[in-house]
Formats: structure tokens, sequence, C-alpha cells
């Protein structure tokens, strides 16, 4: 399967606007998420693995008790691509939902 393609730095930009909650970090995006306990942070990332999964596409997830960070890129791309930010999207709904 061949690599998703990167982004251009307006669209990267322009995707960033729509997820208040992630701030670009060189050729990754990254949040963090606080959720209310430590089983309700690992039901998050149970509801990312699956989403991540189904995508083929999974991010870089440490877990500190309730806290959570995610860090997404695409390594095949060398940056980022559409699937990082469909993901994050992803990962927003699973704390919204979980967290």
């Amino acid at each position: 399967m061949p690599a998703a393609p990167r982004l251009t730095e307006p669209e990267i930009a322009l995707r960033l606007t729509a997820l208040p909650d992630w701030a670009r970090d060189g050729d990754s995006i990254r949040r963090t998420a606080e959720a209310a306990d430590f089983p309700a942070a690992i039901r998050v990332v149970v509801a990312v693995a699956e989403q991540a999964e189904a995508m083929d596409h999974h991010p870089d997830i440490d877990i500190r008790w309730r806290t959570l960070h995610f860090t997404l890129s695409t390594h095949s791309a060398g940056g980022l691509t559409a699937l990082d930010f469909d993901l994050a999207a992803r990962i927003d709904q699973a704390v919204s939902a979980h967290g």
C-alpha cells in the first residue's frame, strides 16, 4: 500500500484549526488529555486502539495514571498526512466519550 501523501504547510495549519486541543511538534501533532481516573484513561486507550487498528494507523500513546499523551505522524510518508488528522478527530471523540 503506498504511503499517504504529506500535507502542505497551509493544509496542516487549516486542519489544526479544527483540532484546538492538538499542537504541531515538527513532523507530528500532539495532544494531552486528562481522564477522570485510571480506568477511564484505559477506556480511552481501548477506544483509540480500536479506531487506530481499523484505520491501520497507530498513534504513540503514553499513559501516566490518568494523563494521556498522544502523538501522531505518518512515518511512512515522513510527516503529517490526512490520516493523522482523521485519527486525531477520532481520538478527540474517544476522550469526550470515555474521559
